[in-house]
């Protein structure tokens, strides 16, 4: 696979993996990295801004669900995962990144109607300083 092809591949792989859908990105930074490590922060860059994008497509299924009164009643009054959301704001997205949470965090943010531009930060620097240290952590 030539360079262009394997930035595209990353950026598809990176966006895939931070929806809803299982997948993960992080193989093919390693890849990418070590088969073109000239690439490093081209990588690092588009690795970051397709994984924030797709946090941000979460963040815009949970503006879309209904509003947390009618959610919560059809839910008999039991969403304990968006506390998380709620005690601690849009800085829990710093840990957008995290298997099995990180999805569901960018949901209930956009869910719980919190101010998007603060959403879209948090993620962006919660997953560069993933991809960051997975970068490191090759070179």
């Amino acid at each position: 696979m030539d360079e262009q092809s394997s930035l595209i591949a990353l950026f598809t792989s990176s966006f895939l993996a931070a929806t809803l859908l299982p997948g993960g990105s992080e193989a093919v930074l390693v890849g990418v990295l070590l088969a073109y490590p000239d690439l490093h922060w081209q990588a690092l860059i588009l690795a970051t801004v397709g994984n924030t994008l797709g946090g941000m497509s979460s963040y815009l299924i949970g503006r879309l669900l209904p509003d947390e009164k009618t959610v919560l009643k059809k839910a008999g009054g039991n969403a304990r995962g968006l506390e998380w959301v709620r005690r601690h704001g849009t800085p829990i997205l710093l840990l957008s990144w995290a298997p099995l949470i990180g999805d569901l965090l960018c949901v209930a943010a956009g869910w719980l109607r919190t101010n998007w531009l603060w959403a879209l930060l948090f993620i962006a620097a919660g997953k560069f300083a993933r991809y960051w240290v997975i970068a490191v952590a090759v070179n």
